[in-house]
């Protein structure tokens, strides 16, 4: 018989199966893991990350010795003198150190950037041994205590199991077959059980596992615990292990005897990781970032009191090294910008200071200069790659680095467009300040991040993470000054579609209800009450991530539409709809988005590349933005104001002007004539495929192309029809720095005939008649979500909805 609490968990896994293919474009950057949509959380959740301080603490089980992972390789620290020295110099990223029992071996993950591989190190004769090496991700090596075996995980059969392998005869076992993941196996130290994290959907626990019996027992359980992690003492009586708190995280420690009891150690000052026992029991080392995103050593006696700093005395790298000064101009301006630096092997070449991150599309760890910045590195030639957001193209300079010696290098970049100077000003409606990483961030730090990317406006929109409602207490943060900050809100009905709220001056409640939230899952609770909500604060609501596949109107792409978008769009109560995002498709997006426009109503086109600032694996802030033309002074009002009027573009790189006759994007053509002259100029820093004028959603001129990057122009006449809208598009090609998206995209809001919300009555037919098959596929997943639970609201709007489109249909 089945257990209740795999009922559970395989209803949880389900839903994170239901939820995400509704939001993916980009899908993974490492091998793919089954029954994952997308790896974004995966990614960003589960794998090493890159920090230039200490990270990844192991504390020597015989001496008194640590070995740590920093600047992507492993040290050495001798706990007496706290002198550090590096052990591994690998052009990959070495990261989670484990020792063998008697402290000769360490077994760790090297990352190469696409894939991850377990390897050992002897510390003897210092010979590496690559022990898994699968085209699979493979995590979290640890020594059995006899150092016979090796326990990690491993997705090579298709979800991330729990494996062992035999250090002799090199055979492997499977532990566990279960869905979602089961990662970092730690082993008793009596050797017959092992405790590991095991994640099926939502639900995440750390279960003690008896391997010569097969029974299980849930230690600790709860919601998205992202960057949970634990330890054993070496007596196996104690675990402490970092858990989340609505207000960061916490170690905790508890005995594996009694874990319905447990207590707190500390709460985070940043966000305590990587939890490891001394070899005596008597501390736990971690690791914790400070207010300048450098990770520190750290540690706090078993019996708790203050942590302790350890602070490094010194760093050998055991090579020669020298320093470079990068000093980046944009147009003969010191100005801040997104930078990549490589040394001679490839290997990442990063800052003491500030938040690093992975560009998940293109594989470029990435960080941001105030226009001046020195860093450290491997004698030998270094490559610098420099960009600033859209404006400018990828400009790549080598230098050498000579040891003992700061050399200086000055990076020109040029503009290709200066869009301020023609009253165009750019934002990301939608991303996320803090979301389950490892940075703990504050507004002010993403104010580099924006220079660097050209960009005016911010929404960080506060969310859910689950159970947990992060950081409330930022509502109502402000700053004075460009670029601009300003708080949002994300509202997450994730059955019926999540929505942004912006401009608002309180938080709307509930954050979170209906299907798979047990708390409000039967809440007959439309998603137009939030969006009624933001408009009656003088804000805008909107559906963010919304279609996921280029055809939206097939069968199976009908399923993935949210399930009220149709609905609340028809019935005008949707002021945004975010064309642009990362884990979307524009293409898709944009289809749906022309077809509400062809039945009359002005939906306003938004962008935001819902990115989770604080992971390391993640895109920048701004990979997807609209470029909006304010009246006036840009303020938050005239910056809202012109986003819902239309006097916009959206964008993941190529950057738009277009006049049809002599009005732009949210204006309208009065004309007599039977035709209107139009103009296009794009800029942009990558080449592209396509350039297309749309009319009513039906492509009119096209051109495909193949220019170099640039400003290029492009014009034509085109016959006026008798009601209705014109957009222009750019899109397709390859994509490499600054682009981060799947393909360049950018499409220009309406131009609207005769007045905003005219319509071809022929062309709003069609149109209705589409939107009605998919509102009937997304009535038939309302009334399946629900069950027998009664939504007279809900059934309400969605038969209003389809009056309206029937209408449509049916008119002379």
């Amino acid at each position: 018989m089945i257990s209740s609490m795999k009922i559970f968990q395989l209803l949880n896994f389900l839903f994170l199966i239901y939820i995400l293919p509704a939001q993916a474009q980009w899908t993974n950057r490492y091998p793919k893991v089954q029954d994952h949509g997308h790896h974004v959380y995966l990614e960003g959740f589960e794998l090493p990350i890159l920090t230039s301080g200490p990270m990844d603490p192991a504390p020597s089980p015989v001496n008194n010795q640590l070995a740590f992972a920093a600047k992507g390789w492993l040290w050495l620290l001798d706990l007496q003198t706290m002198a550090a020295k590096r052990i591994t110099s690998s052009p990959g990223m070495d990261s989670r150190p484990e020792w063998s029992s008697d402290g000769k071996k360490l077994v760790f993950i090297r990352d190469d950037g696409s894939d991850t591989h377990i390897v050992v190190l002897d510390l003897i004769t210092n010979n590496e041994t690559v022990l898994i090496d699968e085209p699979a991700i493979d995590l979290d090596p640890f020594f059995s205590p006899d150092r016979e075996l090796v326990y990690y995980a491993s997705a090579v059969n298709g979800s991330i199991d729990l494996w062992s392998i035999n250090l002799s005869t090199g055979e492997r076992q499977p532990i566990t077959d279960d869905r979602g993941v089961q990662r970092r196996p730690v082993a008793h130290p009596g050797g017959s059980q092992l405790i590991y994290l095991n994640k099926i959907g939502s639900y995440n626990s750390v279960v003690l596992l008896d391997l010569e019996s097969g029974t299980e027992r849930t230690l600790v359980e709860d919601r998205l615990t992202s960057q949970a992690d634990m330890t054993l003492n070496n007596d196996g009586t104690l675990m402490a292990y970092t858990w989340p708190y609505d207000g960061g995280y916490e170690i905790r420690l508890l005995t594996l005897d009694v874990p319905n009891s447990s207590l707190r150690l500390t709460v985070s000052e940043g966000m305590p990781l990587a939890p490891a026992f001394s070899g005596d029991g008597r501390w736990i080392y971690y690791a914790e970032a400070g207010e300048n995103e450098r990770t520190e050593l750290k540690r706090i006696s078993v019996n708790g009191g203050n942590p302790e700093n350890m602070e490094i005395s010194s760093w050998d790298w055991d090579a020669p090294k020298g320093k470079i000064k990068i000093i980046t101009k944009v147009d003969g301006v010191t100005q801040p910008v997104r930078l990549n630096v490589t040394d001679a092997t490839g290997h990442p070449v990063i800052p003491d200071e500030g938040a690093v991150r992975s560009d998940g599309q293109n594989g470029m760890v990435f960080f941001y200069s105030n226009g001046e910045i020195i860093l450290e590195a491997p004698e030998g030639a270094v490559e610098i790659t420099a960009v600033q957001g859209f404006l400018t193209e990828a400009t790549v300079q080598k230098t050498q680095v000579r040891s003992g010696t700061t050399e200086a290098i000055t990076i020109e970049l040029e503009r290709i467009w200066h869009p301020n100077a023609s009253g165009w000003y750019s934002g990301d409606n939608h991303f996320h300040l803090n979301y389950g990483g490892t940075y703990q961030l504050d507004p002010e730090d993403i104010m580099l991040d924006m220079k660097g990317e050209g960009l005016d406006v911010a929404f960080p929109l506060l969310a859910n993470l689950h159970n947990r409602f992060l950081q409330q207490e930022l509502w109502g943060w402000k700053n004075e000054g460009l670029p601009m900050i300003r708080i949002g809100q994300e509202v997450r009905s994730h059955f019926l579609g999540h929505l942004s709220l912006i401009g608002t001056t309180e938080l709307y409640w509930p954050w979170i209800w209906g299907p798979f939230y047990e708390v409000y899952g039967k809440d007959d609770r439309t998603n137009a009450a939030p969006l009624r909500f933001a408009r009656s604060q003088g804000g805008l609501g909107g559906y963010v991530h919304p279609v996921r596949p280029q055809n939206p109107f097939s069968e199976e792409g009908a399923q993935s539409v949210p399930v009220s978008l149709v609905a609340d769009c028809v019935l005008g109560e949707v002021d945004l709809i975010e064309v642009g995002c990362l884990w979307t498709d524009e293409l898709g997006t944009g289809s749906m988005w022309h077809q509400i426009l062809n039945i009359g109503v002005p939906l306003a086109a938004s962008s935001g590349s819902d990115v989770m600032n604080d992971y390391y694996r993640t895109m920048a802030v701004g990979a997807a933005r609209v470029f909006v033309k304010p009246k006036g002074e840009l303020t938050e009002k005239s910056y809202l104001d012109a986003l819902k009027n239309g006097q916009s573009f959206v964008s993941n790189g190529p950057m738009l002007e277009f006049l049809a006759g002599d009005k732009g994007p949210g204006e309208v053509i009065e004309t007599d004539s039977r035709s209107f002259n139009w103009s296009l100029s794009v800029h942009s820093a990558l080449p592209y495929d396509k350039v297309e004028i749309y009319i009513n959603g039906a492509v009119v001129w096209a051109k495909e192309v193949n220019v170099d990057a640039g400003s290029h122009n492009y014009k034509g006449s085109l016959k006026v029809p008798v009601g209705g809208w014109v957009t222009a598009r750019v899109h397709g090609g390859e994509v490499k720095w600054p682009f981060m998206d799947s393909y360049p995209f950018a499409e220009t809001s309406p131009v609207w005939f005769g007045e905003i919300g005219s319509t071809d009555p022929q062309v709003a037919k069609a149109a209705a008649a589409k939107l009605l098959k998919v509102l009937k596929v997304s009535r038939e997943s309302l009334i399946q979500g629900y069950g027998e639970t009664p939504i007279p609201n809900l059934i309400s709007q969605f038969d209003r909805a389809e009056d309206r489109l029937k209408e449509i249909v049916n008119s002379p």
